[in-house]
């Protein structure tokens, strides 16, 4: 058995993350308020008359916009608002569902955009789950003793922030969560199904902390395991409540 080392959101889809001391999950459905909202560039096929999930191909994202990695977020539940920080720009308040405060933060973030790339242009939500990378209700589940492992490939410790997980783990051997896709995980009140590993992208070999890239995280995969995955993406099949060092057992 192993124990929740951490939990995060992400309120905007690769604009920031936030972490949680304990989160109550319901069957079917991402983590609250995880990827809740998108941004869509200029050429997204994204359409607002008739919103849904669509692929992370039409959203800004950190594989395209390093930058991006280095927001933090801070969301207000109560009032929807949403506080975010970056080391390059001034801290902004805003609601995202508000009109004129979306236009507010596309000013915001344009300016650490790449110019050869597609400009950010609204902000996207589907009524009924979080823009996640799955085309299913997905939560990711990321091992500290893993990222411990490739950081020593790496030759410095790598910060769990790269990898924009929601739920991180400790107590169980370097990699052994790949062994339980197909499992089922029980963590405090849930029961979660592990679908599959996560193939990863550009994003992870950002410094969370700078925006700019430093390691070849994907390259370290490939030599030394022959892949580019970390992590398993996991779905709710028992609702409830989890916290920050509950036990992770595998069923």
């Amino acid at each position: 058995m192993g124990t929740v080392a951490g939990l995060y959101r992400h309120p905007i889809k690769s604009h920031g993350r936030e972490a949680l001391q304990s989160v109550t999950l319901e069957v079917g459905k991402c983590m609250p308020w995880d990827r809740h909202w998108a941004v869509a560039h200029d050429r997204s096929k994204f359409d607002r008359s008739a919103p849904e999930w669509i692929s992370c191909g039409n959203f800004a994202r950190g594989s395209k916009a390093s930058q991006l990695m280095a927001i933090d977020a801070k969301l207000d539940e109560g009032t929807g608002v949403i506080t975010l920080t970056h080391p390059q720009l001034d801290t902004l308040s805003f609601n995202p569902d508000i009109a004129d405060d979306a236009a507010t933060f596309i000013d915001w973030v344009t300016p650490i955009m790449p110019t050869d790339w597609f400009a950010p242009s609204f902000i996207a939500r589907a009524p009924d789950r979080g823009m996640t990378d799955t085309d299913y209700p997905s939560i990711s589940i990321n091992s500290h003793t893993t990222n411990e492992a490739l950081s020593d490939h790496a030759g410095e410790a790598l910060s769990p922030l790269r990898w924009r997980g929601n739920i991180w783990i400790d107590g169980f051997a370097p990699w052994e969560e790949f062994n339980w896709v197909g499992k089922d995980l029980v963590i405090g009140d849930t029961v979660l199904a592990v679908r599959a590993r996560i193939e990863r992208c550009n994003a992870t070999k950002v410094d969370p902390s700078t925006g700019n890239p430093n390691i070849d995280t994907l390259d370290i995969l490939n030599s030394k395991y022959g892949h580019h995955d970390f992590g398993v993406y996991i779905e709710v099949i028992k609702g409830g409540d989890i916290k920050v060092g509950d036990t992770v057992s595998v069923l």
